[in-house]
């Protein structure tokens, strides 16, 4: 099993306790989890900290941002071996009862033909229904 401090140090993320913490919560999810979902895990840490620790997670690749529609990002593990880039992007799946969004790692993002001059850099598709959980 890897241990969080190799996974953080492989997506070149200087360990702390808090990156630690806040990769051990992420780890445990099978949704995506905003800001404020992460605030009520850690009630007695900084709200600047935690968004700090999300950005620095975002800007190098271990979890990726999901505007949803909520009006709330939201964020995810990213797989092992995501960049990031348009071609790792999957799908999103927003369950319009509950307001859990989750990751369909297995439906990638249909290619997009952009005209010439444009130049795609990322892409965000979210699916809105009722979640298995909530039929």
């Amino acid at each position: 099993m890897v241990n969080q401090d190799d996974i953080l140090n492989s997506r070149h993320i200087k360990p702390t306790a808090m990156r630690e913490l806040v990769l051990k919560v992420l780890s445990e999810q099978n949704t995506a989890f905003s800001l404020a979902d992460l605030e009520k895990k850690f009630e007695k840490a900084d709200r600047a900290t935690l968004y700090r620790t999300l950005k620095t997670f975002e800007e190098n690749k271990l979890i990726h941002s999901i505007d949803d529609g909520t009006g709330s990002v939201k964020y995810a593990l990213c797989k092992e071996t995501c960049q990031c880039k348009p071609e790792d992007l999957h799908v999103h799946f927003l369950c319009t009862k509950c307001q859990h969004t989750y990751c369909l790692n297995d439906i990638a993002i249909p290619t997009i033909s952009l005209p010439v001059n444009f130049k795609l850099e990322t892409i965000n598709m979210v699916v809105k229904g009722i979640s298995i959980n909530c039929i």
